[in-house]
Parts: structure tokens; C-alpha cells; sequence
């Protein structure tokens, strides 16, 4: 028996793969679609996978197993029965039953695969309609990647990321039900070094915490053996979405059984996490009815979330969650650090009296999909007394300062770069400078020594903060930035801009005049 493949190219481009998407918006649309594309980006890596798992039994000499489950989930493949090997699809794109062929693959991969359950839409091609040779177009341009390339740089896990961002961007606010952008994920996790316990994320859309916090652990050489992912999410779709995330970079994770409402189906309700990441839904209504769960023990010793709006409801339940030595790094929309609606102002006060702000952050605008508006990340911890360094011994930490009753506050509004006409993102160098002045403030001796900085950073007391009615946003902390002396006399800059403004005054005026006569050649003249 040989196993034969289609040569693959193996450099490449998305946007290719993109553009080939897109033609099917004419029939679908792209809340819609983005499902057909990721399914068959997954299928087409669980063949690449099994197909090579296969040759390597036949080059051991072991075709009598080829056909036997364990001998591919041994090695974290997924087994594939004939019919839902790329190359049968591939072989069969052009046949008018295409979609059918496809959501038998999908629902046969995931039979064979306990690992898979829930995770692969269910007959989707079929409901859908999709136009016939629009779907083989797709069906070719996925069988050019080599999702097996580049192991070190995850080619598929890439195209995979690249698809959710671009989905997102697609579909504007319905883009944020499953999609964090990167960026802001990646200073999440330099912050808070998600490196050996355990993960979780309430909300977790599309996997991308997750995602970002194995990264954070390979990168700093470590073994992503040594965290447990735990989230959950409502919404089905986005919940598989999570799914074939996580198993595409063999991952882990317990994402509950079924898709559920967080508040009222808690699906870990004896977890203890710690380390915190999330994007909660911003302003959420009418999250919990009237009477419901005021009872909680979530609200255990604050006051009880208002009806109107979960933003306090998900930082209670995310500070329930944390262990002993746990840390929580979230995203909030802006109005969580000032508001007093109903019973918020009382839950922020009461946050800051158990010590448990560590950090605030003010973030730039248009960094989102779902909104233009600037929003905020909170940093939460259970202590800020000295403790051992996780991280691996020659990175981790030499020293803790002890931060009771502090509370770092970094302005990052006036950061990051613009990435098109109406989208900018934090650039590497941003995310540095932000944690390392939080590492710094913590006390680590290989982040420096940490000092106030005006307009961008400051570390104030509780007093301080109860002084400016507990409202937790940085401008009013840090100041404004000093500006630089460039030794020109203030009488010579008034000379300056005075003529300047005498020569735009008179242009002014002769702009009038050609305004005034050509609406009187018009016929509106006084």
C-alpha cells in the first residue's frame, strides 16, 4: 500500500486563500461562511496529519495497524476513515453532492475522534446552498497549502488566525462575539505569564486566549504540559469555532460539554484558576432578569450586579474563580472604571479595600472590530505580597517589592500604530514598554527599577484613590506629560504665529469674495 499527495506549495499567501473565500459572499454571508472556510482549513490539516502518520507506519513496517484508531491518537493524529481524507474530497469536488460529501467527512471525523465531540458543524454545507463550483474553487485553493510546512511557525494555526481576524473585520460588531485582537491578547499574556497552572477564560470566543498562552509558554522555553486550559462559551457556532482552534495546535482543553450561559450554567463551578484571561461582552443587558441569581455566592460580600448591565457581574465571577496566588488580566469597555450606576461605584470600592487592583491600563480607540471607542484592561490578584517566581529558573523573577494598598495606573492611550483607515494595534514595542513597566513596578531586577512617569504612568495609594472617588482611570493619575523646552523665546513664537495668522486671515478674505461672486453669477447674490 502508498500513500500519494498532490504536490503543495510551500510558502503560503493568505490573502490568496482569502480572495477565493470571498467569492462566496454572493450566496453566503460572511457570518455564514467563515464556518465553511475554517471546516475545511481543519479537514484539510487532520488529513495532512493522519496521511502523515500513515507513512510512517508504512515505513516501519506496520501496514497491519494502518486501519487502527489508537496507533494515530498515540501520537495526537486523528484517525480518518476514507471518506473524510482530503484526497476523497479533493477527488470529488467537482460532483454536484459536494456539500453532502463534505458534512459526511466532518460528522464521521468526528465519531472517530472522542476528542472531536462537538466540535465540527453538523450537515452545515448542506443547509447552506453554497453555489457548486464557488465551494470546488474554495476546495482547491485549501488543497495548496502544506499544512505540515513549517511546524515551528504553525502554518495552518497562521492561515487559522488570519481567517478569525479578517472574519471579524468582515462582520463588523458581530466580529467581537469570537474574535480579541491579537495584540491585545499578546499584552494580556505578557502581563500576567500565564507559564504553569491553571488557565481560564469565561468567555472564551474563538480559543485566542488560549492560543496566546501556550505561545507565552513555548516562547519562554517552557512545557505546555504544565498548564490546564479550562473556558466556556455560549454561543454554539463560536464555541466550535474554539474547538477546531485548540485541536488544530493540539491543544487540550476543557471547554465544558455544551456550549452555556457562564452565569447561569456554570460548567467548572469548582475551579479555582490561576491565571484569569478574558473579553467579556461589553455593557451586556438584561444578563440575569429581574430576580434571578441575586443570591449568587458569586456576589459574596459586595453588592449584587445590576439587572442592566453584566460588567460587574463578570469581574465578580472571574475574582470567584481566582486561587490563592491567581491573577486576572480582562478587557472592559471604558465606563467599568468610573461608573456608579446602581450598586458598580459600591463593587469598585469595595474591590480596592480587599487589595485585589493591581494594574489599570487605558488603551487606545480602534483596536477593536466591534467598536471605535477606547477600552480599558484590568488587572486583578488575589496577593501582592512576595511570592515565588513561576517562570524558568534565569527568567523568572530575582525580587517582589510589596504592593499592598498600590495600585499601578498606565495611560496607553497615545500608543499604538494605524493599520488602515479605520484600525490600529499595539506594535511589539508598545507591549514591551507596558509590561515592562508593570514588571518593574512589581519588583523584578531584570525589568529595572520602576519610577513614575508623567502622562504614562503611576503608582498611587488607596488614599490617593479614595481621594478621586474610587474611579480607576489612569488620566487621572498620571498626569500630563512634560513638554520639552525648545528654547525659542515666547516673544519670538508670538511674532511667529501671529503673522502666520494675519496671512491666513487675509487668504481668508479673498476666499470670501470668490464664494460671493460665484453665488451671485449663480443668481443668490444679497
Amino acid at each position: 500500500m502508498s500513500v500519494t499527495t498532490p504536490p503543495l506549495i510551500k510558502t503560503f499567501d493568505e490573502s490568496l486563500l482569502w480572495d477565493t473565500a470571498n467569492r462566496l459572499r454572493g450566496t453566503v454571508e460572511s457570518s455564514e461562511y467563515k464556518h465553511v472556510v475554517l471546516s475545511l482549513i481543519f479537514l484539510k490539516f487532520a488529513s495532512d496529519k493522519f496521511a502523515e502518520r500513515e507513512q510512517e507506519l508504512i515505513d516501519e513496517g506496520k501496514e497491519a495497524f494502518l486501519d487502527m484508531v489508537e496507533f494515530y491518537t498515540m501520537k495526537n493524529v486523528f484517525y480518518l476513515p476514507e471518506e473524510s481524507r482530503w484526497l476523497f474530497i479533493q477527488a470529488n469536488a467537482k460532483q454536484p453532492n459536494i456539500a453532502l460529501l463534505i458534512d459526511t467527512a466532518l460528522s464521521t471525523l468526528e465519531k472517530n475522534n472522542k476528542a472531536l465531540r462537538g466540535a465540527l458543524p453538523d450537515n452545515y454545507f448542506s443547509r447552506l446552498g453554497l453555489d457548486g463550483s464557488k465551494l470546488a474553487a474554495l476546495i482547491d485553493t485549501i488543497s495548496n497549502i502544506d499544512t505540515l510546512a513549517d511546524k515551528e511557525n504553525d502554518v495552518v494555526g497562521r492561515v487559522y488566525e488570519y481567517f478569525l481576524g479578517k472574519f471579524a473585520a468582515a462582520e463588523g460588531k458581530l466580529g467581537g462575539e469570537f474574535y480579541t485582537p491579537k495584540c491585545v491578547v499578546n499584552l494580556i499574556a505578557e502581563m500576567i505569564e500565564p507559564y504553569k497552572g491553571k488557565i481560564y477564560d469565561p468567555c472564551c470566543g474563538s480559543g485566542g486566549m488560549f492560543v496566546q498562552s501556550v505561545k507565552f509558554v513555548e516562547s519562554h522555553h517552557g512545557n505546555k504540559k504544565d498548564i490546564s486550559i479550562y473556558g466556556q462559551e455560549y454561543t454554539s457556532t463560536t464555541y466550535k469555532l474554539a474547538k477546531m482552534n485548540l485541536a488544530i495546535r493540539s491543544i487540550s482543553g476543557n471547554l465544558g460539554e455544551v456550549p452555556a450561559d457562564t452565569f447561569f450554567k456554570d460548567q467548572h463551578p469548582d475551579l479555582k484558576a490561576d491565571y484569569i484571561m478574558a473579553n467579556p461582552p461589553f455593557n451586556q443587558k438584561d444578563w440575569r432578569g429581574a430576580n434571578e441569581l441575586v443570591n449568587d455566592p458569586r456576589w459574596s460580600g459586595y453588592e449584587v450586579p445590576p439587572t442592566g448591565n453584566a460588567n460587574y457581574a463578570w469581574i465578580l465571577h472571574m475574582v470567584s474563580k481566582l486561587s490563592a496566588q491567581g491573577v486576572a488580566g480582562f478587557v472592559m469597555a471604558n465606563g467599568s472604571m468610573s461608573t456608579n450606576t446602581n450598586s458598580e461605584g459600591e463593587i469598585r470600592k469595595k474591590l480596592l479595600e480587599n487589595d485585589l487592583v493591581d494594574c489599570m491600563i487605558a488603551l487606545p480607540g480602534q483596536l477593536f472590530f466591534t467598536t471605535q471607542i477606547p477600552v480599558c484592561l484590568w488587572f486583578l490578584t488575589k496577593t501582592k505580597t512576595p511570592h515565588p517566581s513561576p517562570l524558568p529558573t534565569g527568567e523568572g523573577v530575582q525580587s517582589f517589592r510589596d504592593r499592598r494598598g498600590e495600585t499601578l495606573f498606565i495611560d496607553a492611550r497615545n500608543m499604538g500604530t494605524m493599520t488602515d483607515r479605520t484600525h490600529k494595534e499595539l506594535t511589539a514595542a508598545d507591549i514591551a514598554e507596558i509590561a515592562r513597566t508593570y514588571h518593574a513596578w512589581r519588583g523584578e531586577q531584570k525589568d529595572g527599577v520602576y519610577e513614575d512617569k508623567a502622562g504614562f504612568c503611576k503608582s498611587a495609594t488607596l488614599a490617593e484613590i479614595a481621594a478621586n472617588d474610587y474611579v480607576l482611570t489612569p488620566g487621572r493619575y498620571v498626569g500630563a506629560a512634560a513638554v520639552e523646552d525648545d528654547g525659542i523665546a515666547f516673544e519670538t513664537k508670538m511674532t511667529e504665529l501671529s503673522q502666520t495668522l494675519y496671512v491666513q486671515m487675509q487668504q481668508a478674505q479673498a476666499l470670501d469674495a470668490v464664494i460671493r461672486r460665484n453665488l451671485e453669477g449663480l443668481g443668490y447674490g444679497e
